[in-house]
């Protein structure tokens, strides 16, 4: 019988000083910190008063924006913005519209005129456009979309009028925290080491083999379903235990410390990244190097 036996490492002591400094820039509160007792600030989300005083009742950062105090919570569904690239599943077809689950506090809206059609026709939806929808998204489909505007109640209304958005096909879906996904100008990185990502800002991130050609005659519906080579699944496998790992120890997840991380794993076994000690290792190295790339 194989028995596996763990020894306890040396680490050298990095200084992390410049990232050091950056936390301390941040007014971090819990439930309960008194944030001010100034009363000429207005309460925003997150705080309440006591007593003539402004208090946090999430845990999370403090924005300021002129007299108004809010709390950001570290840890909370996704709250979308208009622009936001996000990655959902579709939940139920309804007329004229797509239910989708996106990590927020409500499904929210893909509607059949904020979609496509194969072909890239630009037409008025007709009765046999509705009739079709399953043909185009069902039940269980992965799709990556735009927020286009968020309703009273707070749900958000979809589009993928690009082709860039639309229809996943062959891929890992991975779910993080969405405080975690670091806001850019674009969420669509083709790594080099072969594979490709969509950073959600809802939290879901999409892992995918490069593709070699678009096909755009099919709007955004065409998924190929030929089989991913041996090298390319054990490419994503090792991005998937990465971003496990960035989201275990906190690390901002974007295409920079993406990539550090997996080239920080290469020695060691796809299998072994979530083992605790390898796990610590390859962060801070990781860390180490996003500091001096940002130093």
């Amino acid at each position: 019988m194989a028995v596996e036996m763990r020894l306890p490492a040396v680490h050298k002591h990095i200084s992390l000083a410049t990232s050091q400094s950056n936390r301390d820039d941040k007014h971090l509160v819990v439930p309960g910190d008194v944030i001010t007792s100034d009363t000429g600030f207005m309460r925003g989300h997150g705080t309440y008063m006591d007593e003539d005083r402004l208090t946090a009742s999430v845990a999370g950062e403090v924005e300021r924006v002129n007299k108004l105090i809010c709390v950001r919570p570290l840890k909370t569904r996704y709250n979308g913005e208009v622009g936001d690239v996000v990655v959902g599943r579709i939940t139920e077809v309804q007329q004229k519209r797509w239910k989708v689950e996106t990590n927020s506090r409500l499904d929210s809206v893909l509607l059949l005129s904020s979609v496509n059609l194969p072909g890239g026709e630009l037409r008025r939806r007709s009765t046999q456009d509705e009739l079709a929808m399953r043909d185009y998204l069902q039940e269980g489909d992965l799709i990556n979309a735009e927020v286009q505007s968020i309703f009273s109640d707070g749900a958000l209304s979809l589009h993928t009028r690009s082709l860039k958005y639309g229809k996943l096909g062959q891929g890992v879906l991975v779910l993080v925290s969405p405080s975690l996904v670091k806001r850019q100008k674009t969420h669509f990185h083709n790594l080099p080491c072969g594979a490709s990502i969509i950073l959600g800002n809802n939290g879901y991130v999409w892992l995918y083999p490069t593709p070699g050609h678009q096909d755009e005659e099919a709007g955004g519906y065409y998924t190929s379903m030929e089989p991913v080579s041996l090298s390319d699944r054990e490419v994503i496998s090792r991005l998937r235990n990465c971003l496990l790992a960035l989201s275990a120890h906190k690390v901002l997840l974007y295409d920079t410390s993406v990539l550090y991380c997996y080239e920080a794993s290469l020695p060691h076994q796809i299998k072994d990244i979530l083992k605790p000690e390898i796990m610590e290792e390859i962060i801070l190295e990781t860390r180490t190097r996003l500091v001096e790339h940002e130093g």
